[in-house]
């Protein structure tokens, strides 16, 4: 099957048939050219055709993506990717709206799938059988393996600091790997030249038509998969329904999408970016649906940079229509460190100055606690370029520019490769002895005495912990951020009664209190605990939702070592005052 498509120019506007790939405008010689499509005909017959069509790959979108003939596709199942509601983190945050668009499930496990899926495809229609890229990693891996499916041999240049794995990685698919001592915007120039000295074709990254399109795929998918999780209405802001978070149009089988007859945006798209390639295609998807009419407004944008290498960041905020390159990017999330982003940065920034959005840094050290935040509290690890992003919602909704209310997606760019080792330090594991562990292995009775032991090796710091909460859901996240500790034994109480009784048996260290509760409430619970000589110096922290009046709060005063307010403190927090408590 072919198709028909025009590439326009983004600065004159001078449209042409696309016929094989150009490097510029052939009236004003300006490179940034896109795929442009007859949305008006597409409007009325697209969505009946995704019907049936299965939801596990970007190529269901075939009619918007800039490849003349299906034979050419390169795919190893890129797309159809969960958006997950993130549950224990949205509880933590006081944010009911926040979504996660897990792009680690790609082949290489990264949204750079996509990328090369498209890339490739093109580079094969086009008769390319040798290329060249430059790449901080990603891309570099992605590239490999589907250049590796389409017979075509890779050059790939990467920085010195790329990870050694990702290095290895990217040879291990038969590219040639050129490591350069420089930065990245310098190596971008390095594979520029050697690709213009031997002739072959170099991929444009942003400029490149191919790339741009394909990103545009993450917002098709985003609208679809909130077209079952929220409803829209037309006069007042979204709202998200409270289900389960679930896997696109059905947990990883190839089912088709009929039941989906609603597209919805989110209110906004976060992404931590470099080059920027991820935004300008996620924008352009979202954009088309809206030209169709699928879709009712257009998303803001949140873009995340690394404050070590933050060129958008620091000239957004200093109304600079050009960005002021970084020559000396200062952060170890090497996928980020790009410090010249050159045309990007106007396009991005005249979209949020016209439909609002905010791009703000975080620090690497804020980037790397919230990967141990999100593997904790939602069972996500990732990389760290996604975990910057957490952290830009988390600083976001501090400041406030985020709403409550507000609907969220996080991109989830890329699964972490390696696990960041510096990350976990050198007690990440504990050792049980041969005997004990070859016991717990067959299931059959040991010594009571050594097995016991053991175990109690691996308690030996552990302090009892009682929660008292009638909410399921704050229950849970409390007795998660302590799991997550690893030190604590918890016992939990759903009643103020039942509570006591607990505490009375148990005799803890510590208790979590919540105070609005049935038959019991928490004021008077803490009352009868600190009535009694046996509990009366057990350390008391009180998490609750509920607006303390000046009468209540005196109440409190001497009786709690701390008061945290539901949605509204961090992991970091609570096992701060739970810390100070124990000592």
């Amino acid at each position: 099957m072919e198709k028909e498509f025009h590439v326009k120019c983004a600065k004159c506007g001078h449209r042409v048939a696309y016929v094989t790939p150009i490097a510029g405008c052939e009236q004003c010689g300006h490179d940034w050219l896109d795929a442009d499509y007859n949305l008006d005909a597409l409007a009325k017959t697209w969505q009946p055709n995704l019907a049936s069509r299965p939801f596990n790959t970007m190529w269901r979108y075939w009619e918007l993506l800039p490849l003349q003939k299906q034979d050419n596709i390169i795919s190893m199942g890129e797309g159809g990717t969960p958006l997950l509601k993130a549950t224990n983190l949205g509880l933590m945050l006081g944010h009911r709206h926040l979504y996660l668009k897990d792009e680690r499930q790609g082949p290489t496990s990264s949204f750079k799938d996509r990328q090369a899926s498209l890339a490739i495809s093109a580079m094969k229609e086009a008769g390319v059988t040798e290329a060249v890229v430059a790449s901080t990693g990603n891309v570099a891996i992605s590239y490999s393996a589907y250049c590796a499916r389409a017979g075509i041999k890779l050059w790939a240049f990467l920085t010195s600091t790329v990870p050694a794995d990702k290095m290895r990685e990217t040879a291990f698919y038969g590219t040639e790997v050129i490591k350069v001592t420089s930065t990245y915007d310098r190596t971008k120039i390095v594979a520029a030249n050697f690709a213009g000295h031997k002739r072959l074709f170099v991929d444009r990254g942003v400029r490149s038509i191919a790339a741009k399109e394909s990103m545009k795929t993450i917002a098709f998918e985003i609208a679809e998969q909130l077209g079952q999780m929220i409803s829209e209405d037309d006069t007042g802001p979204s709202r998200a329904f409270d289900g389960p978070a679930i896997h696109p149009l059905g947990g990883g089988q190839a089912r088709t999408a009929g039941r989906t007859s609603r597209w919805c945006v989110p209110d906004w798209y976060v992404q931590a970016v470099s080059g920027g390639l991820g935004p300008v295609g996620v924008w352009k998807g979202f954009r088309e649906l809206y030209q169709m009419g699928f879709t009712k407004k257009m998303p803001k944008l949140a873009l995340i940079q690394a404050a070590g290498c933050a060129p958008m960041v620091n000239s957004f905020k200093a109304d600079l229509e050009e960005a002021e390159d970084v020559t000396d990017p200062q952060t170890r999330i090497t996928t980020l460190a790009t410090g010249s982003p050159g045309a990007v940065y106007p396009f991005l920034r005249n979209i949020m100055l016209e439909h609002g959005g905010v791009m703000e840094a975080v620090t690497d050290e804020e980037a790397f606690r919230a990967m141990r935040v999100m593997a904790k509290m939602d069972g996500l690890s990732m990389e760290p370029a996604a975990a910057l992003a957490c952290a830009g919602v988390f600083k976001l909704l501090g400041q406030q520019i985020i709403k409550p209310d507000e609907v969220v997606v996080i991109n989830i760019s890329g699964h972490t490769f390696p696990v960041e080792k510096h990350l976990l330090g050198d007690d990440w594991a504990r050792t049980l002895g041969t005997a004990e562990a070859a016991a717990l292995a067959s299931h059959s009775p040991a010594p009571r005495e050594g097995l016991m032991t053991a175990l109690n090796r691996l308690d030996g710091r552990v302090k009892r912990v009682v929660i008292v909460e009638d909410e399921p859901d704050a229950a849970r996240l409390l007795r998660r951020i302590l799991q997550a500790c690893g030190k604590y034994q918890i016992f939990e109480a759903q009643d103020g009664s039942t509570g006591l009784d607990l505490i009375r048996r148990e005799r803890p260290d510590l208790i979590l209190l919540d105070l609005m509760m049935p038959e019991l409430d928490g004021f008077t619970l803490l009352e009868i605990v600190k009535s009694e000589e046996e509990f009366r110096d057990v350390p008391v922290i009180v998490v609750t939702a509920k607006e303390l009046t000046s009468a209540e709060r005196r109440r409190l005063d001497g009786q709690v070592e701390s008061l945290l307010q539901k949605g509204s403190f961090t992991e970091e927090d609570l096992l701060g005052d739970i810390l100070e408590a124990l000592e």
